[in-house]
């Protein structure tokens, strides 16, 4: 049986094209996840392992769909080899069923695994660019300055319930909070 999975980083992204690619390989079933490849839990990652028998087929749209590191991969496919299950990655055309097919596939895994490094040190440059120029990234305040000096003053008077100052000031709970712990 061909079991598909599809795997997507945010809620804003859209999982139609993964699904579609994987009805039309003929899976039977697709098993989804929104969350990002680094999260060790993955509630749609873990029925399929459940589901999963010997002779069955595991689909993915791209390899980095099932995991973001190359040990991680490297980690499925054993563990997939061990059940006598196969895995077929659309998008990279891997099937680890044949020999070729476990070569390219850790060819391809360690392409990834390269890719992503290469973003997270695009990033930290980035950041650190940003912040020689004083810029720092984040949400802005919700307050000036002043505001939140009220906000602290009403907050440490007590004469104020929280819920209250937070009404007034149009503010959350953790926001509150967060600017009397960065006044203390």
């Amino acid at each position: 049986m061909k079991i598909g999975y599809a795997r997507v980083s945010t809620l804003d992204q859209n999982l139609d094209l993964q699904r579609d690619a994987l009805e039309q390989a003929g899976c039977e079933k697709v098993f989804v996840d929104q969350v990002s490849g680094t999260v060790a839990d993955r509630p749609g990652l873990t029925q399929v392992k459940q589901i999963l028998r010997k002779g069955d087929r595991l689909v993915v749209w791209r390899l980095d769909r099932l995991g973001r590191s190359l040990k991680d991969l490297i980690g499925w496919v054993n563990y997939l080899e061990d059940e006598g299950v196969g895995l077929h990655s659309l998008h990279e055309n891997v099937d680890t069923s044949t020999s070729t097919g476990k070569l390219v596939f850790h060819m391809f895994g360690a392409l990834a695994g390269f890719e992503r490094n290469l973003i997270q040190e695009r990033t930290n440059a980035g950041l650190e660019a940003a912040r020689a120029r004083g810029r720092y990234g984040g949400r802005p305040k919700a307050l000036s300055a002043d505001q939140r000096q009220v906000v602290v003053d009403l907050y440490n008077e007590k004469k104020m319930p929280v819920k209250k100052i937070c009404e007034m000031m149009g503010i959350s709970k953790t926001t509150l909070y967060g600017y009397v712990r960065s006044e203390n």
